[in-house]
């Protein structure tokens, strides 16, 4: 995706208020037309800047941020706009969204705030980090409730690359060659080509309006249609002015995705087709600056006024009269294609609607070149296979000991050492996200308990062979996958996917996000992140496997010698809660710190008694433990 909603709405909003009087009175009038028999879903302004939280109707300025991003075309898009419940839902999320990214965007500090000395820099640092928590936590619960009420929501814009700009092939592309190549059947779908098939789609049935005499509903459908394949035209205009959608599209997802998650928070410097001297500086989803919006919307606005200059016959149109465009929205689905359709021949882009299409793409910015010498720098993103390796220091208090005759509770520290393979899938819809899929194994080593299997005097004396859990070393390994209502359930509903792929695609979305019940999202802070992840994850050790453990027991009756007894055991870890305070990650490869909260039960079988020989055995009893644990994990992704 690229702008997230409100700002796709602010852009159409402030594209509309900048009208000279001419073009706005005929938008309205325009509008009025589209309304009829929808007066109670449709508001009354066509774009509406005062519009508020809780927006009981949808305008137009609303349809270029629906298209797209919830809807695959312009039918789609106005068939859920007129009929579906949930697009209300939709608007409502956003006006929040709006909000608290506003909210973030005032907590940032001035970037050209001069530093003042090491306190001032670190004070920076924090408000800094603080903005930008907030940025993540607001887009975390929009995201989420987005899923929600639209289960397609995440699966609909990653789908292709329909709203990415196409690299340029060389650096001798002309505005008209690029638009052309864009547009071309069966180039690769892109947003350029995009934003030109629905807006030649528009301008078509505006050269209707023009020169048709129809019935009063007739031209309410078709106003209606025109006003709606524009909108949906124009919601890929808009991705256009983000930075990550320019720098390119090609490279596996990873790539595709870090390149534009990386360019969206840290700008682009660009030109545009017109051969400007002067540059600008893109910014991307959910960091549009005024600069930004009104950038796109002076763009937005020379697009649209081109429809209305053919809708009313007027600015000296001389835009064909296509009487066979259809009354109907244009049905081409982006989702589904992923190339660019051949237009019928009556429907095809005249060298008229040819010369407005490049009109609109000279104040677009330049993209990047493909593949090869001179191309962008890319970035990856946590998507796709990985090796690694973790190191974890633990502590855990433990209540009592496996005989049950042990006095009082204790304490019990161990390390881990493993490797891992797994899949990341992390930020699916943002970085409040947790894909991570691994499964790794590994040696693991505890200490001896501090206390003691009694408190008699030998006990004492005797060190860490008397303590109530003896010092052991066994094998480990640790399992984490996403969940999306049950832990484990993603494995047991695998048929599912070839049943229906993209059922299982949306819970897996929804898994990744939070599960159903999106009580797992992470919680983004200045001081890192925290995430309940109780089911997420499981750990396990087996002790003794190589070779007994032996532990001290009291005697079977007053005054009699401890026993000593061998035992095996396996000790199941389930984490809790855990707080990331520390996360990089390169073109490659990633290195995190966490701190877990974990609960444990350490289950002993096997047990006999080795000395003395004669003794009655002990029936050892499992043991429960709280924890904490340290976690350095380093992963490469290939």
């Amino acid at each position: 995706m690229a702008w997230v909603y409100p700002e796709h709405r602010d852009i159409a909003v402030l594209s509309v208020a900048g009208m000279d009087p001419e073009h706005r009175a005929v938008f309205d009038q325009l509008w009025n037309t589209a309304r009829v028999g929808q007066e109670k879903r449709l508001c009354k302004d066509g774009a509406d800047a005062a519009q508020g939280l809780d927006p009981q109707c949808i305008d137009w300025a609303a349809m270029s941020a629906i298209a797209g991003d919830h809807s695959c075309s312009s039918q789609g898009l106005l068939d859920a706009v007129e009929n579906a419940p949930w697009i209300l839902e939709v608007a409502d999320v956003a006006a929040q969204l709006k909000v608290d990214l506003a909210k973030s965007a005032a907590a940032s500090p001035a970037p050209t705030t001069p530093s003042t000395g090491a306190i001032s820099d670190l004070r920076r640092q924090l408000e800094s980090e603080s903005a930008r928590a907030q940025r993540i936590n607001a887009l975390r619960v929009a995201d989420t409730r987005l899923q929600g009420v639209d289960p397609e929501y995440a699966t609909r814009a990653g789908s292709n690359n329909a709203h990415f700009l196409l690299p340029r092939p060389s650096t001798d592309s002309s505005a008209r060659d690029y638009f052309l190549a864009a547009l071309k059947p069966g180039s690769e779908i892109n947003a350029v080509g995009v934003y030109a098939w629905y807006h030649l789609t528009a301008l078509q049935k505006a050269s209707r309006l023009a020169h048709e005499q129809l019935s009063a509903a007739d031209r309410s459908a078709l106003t209606r249609a025109m006003l709606a394949d524009e909108a949906f035209a124009l919601h890929f205009m808009e991705d256009v002015f983000a930075a990550g959608h320019v720098a390119g599209t090609w490279g596996d997802v990873s790539q595709r995705k870090g390149t534009h998650d990386y360019y969206n928070e840290n700008g682009l410097e660009v030109t545009t087709w017109l051969g400007e001297a002067k540059t600008m500086v893109l910014l991307g989803d959910a960091h549009m600056r005024p600069e930004d919006a009104a950038r796109a919307a002076a763009d937005v606005r020379l697009s649209l006024e081109q429809v209305l200059n053919v809708a009313a016959g007027a600015g000296g149109s001389t835009f064909p009269y296509t009487p066979k465009a259809p009354s109907q929205p244009g049905a081409f689905d982006v989702c589904k294609n992923n190339t660019l359709l051949a237009r019928s021949e009556e429907l095809k882009a005249s060298p008229e609607a040819v010369a407005l299409g490049v009109e609109v793409l000279k104040p677009m910015p330049v993209p990047g070149l493909g593949q090869g010498l001179g191309a962008l720098p890319r970035y990856r993103s946590e998507l796709g296979r990985f090796i690694g390796a973790a190191g974890s220091l633990d502590v855990r208090h433990i209540d009592g000991g496996f005989t049950g005759l042990e006095q009082g509770t204790g304490f019990i520290t161990g390390a881990d050492l493993s490797a891992r393979v797994g899949l990341g899938l992390d930020g699916v819809l943002g970085e409040a996200g947790d894909g991570l899929v691994f499964l790794s194994l590994g040696y693991r080593g505890d200490s001896s308990s501090t206390n003691k299997f009694s408190n008699g005097s030998v006990a004492q004396q005797a060190g860490s062979l008397s303590s109530a859990i003896p010092a052991r070393s066994g094998l480990s390994a640790r399992l984490r996958m996403p969940f999306y209502l049950l832990p484990g359930d993603l494995l047991l509903l695998a048929p599912l996917y070839f049943i229906s792929p993209k059922t299982y695609q949306n819970m897996g979305v929804t898994a990744v996000n939070g599960g159903l019940i999106p009580w797992q999202l992470g919680w983004a802070t200045p001081v890192g992140r925290f995430q309940f992840v109780l089911g997420r994850e499981i750990g396990v050790a087996f002790y003794g496997l190589q070779d007994d453990t032996s532990l001290l027991a009291p005697g079977a009756t007053s005054g009699a010698s401890p026993r000593i007894i061998s035992f095996k055991s396996t000790y199941f870890d389930f984490p809790i809660a855990e707080y990331r305070p520390y996360r990089a990650f390169d073109t490659k490869q990633t290195s995190e710190l966490r701190f877990q909260l974990y609960y444990g039960i350490d289950y002993p079988y096997g047990a006999k008694v080795i000395y003395p020989a004669d003794a009655p055995g002990v029936g050892l009893h499992r043991v429960q433990s709280i924890g904490l644990r340290v976690v350095f994990d380093w992963r490469h992704y290939y």
